[in-house]
């Protein structure tokens, strides 16, 4: 028989938030940039954010298909995993004229920093490990 109790919430790891400065722009009154904070989202919150991108489109023979808005869907995983700065802070969306967290986020950042911003979200959210490393680890 095999043993569960390493599947046991209480012995499974957690995840770790993430500081990280996002952008050198936005600096501290000692100079140094502000370190953001992030954190990894459940599988659970990971797929009300993918159901709230899904975007129906008609297919061939006029059937309907979900199809994923991926820069939608990139855009509120990021803000959902946003601990510091609350991107839902009225007078921080206000300064920017926006209004929602993922608006705020794509306003406050460059292009560049913020697909550096996607990529640190993805990579807490363990979506940059590919399968095949995953499996190649649990063998050993």
């Amino acid at each position: 028989m095999r043993d569960l109790s390493a599947f046991l919430r209480g012995n499974a790891a957690t995840v770790e938030n993430v500081f990280f400065p996002a952008s050198a722009r936005f600096s501290g009154v000692d100079g140094t940039p502000m370190m953001w904070e992030l954190r990894c989202v459940s599988s659970t919150e990971d797929e009300e954010i993918r159901r709230g991108a899904a975007r129906r489109s008609a297919g061939s023979r006029g059937q309907s298909v979900s199809e994923t808005d991926v820069s939608l869907y990139l855009g509120r995983l990021a803000a959902r995993c946003t601990v510091f700065p609350d991107l839902n802070d009225k007078t921080l969306q206000d300064s920017y004229s926006v209004m929602g967290a993922d608006h705020l986020l794509r306003a406050m950042l460059t292009p560049g920093e913020y697909a550096e911003y996607l990529r640190q979200v993805q990579k807490i959210c363990g979506f940059d490990v590919p399968f095949d490393e995953l499996v190649d680890e649990a063998k050993n």
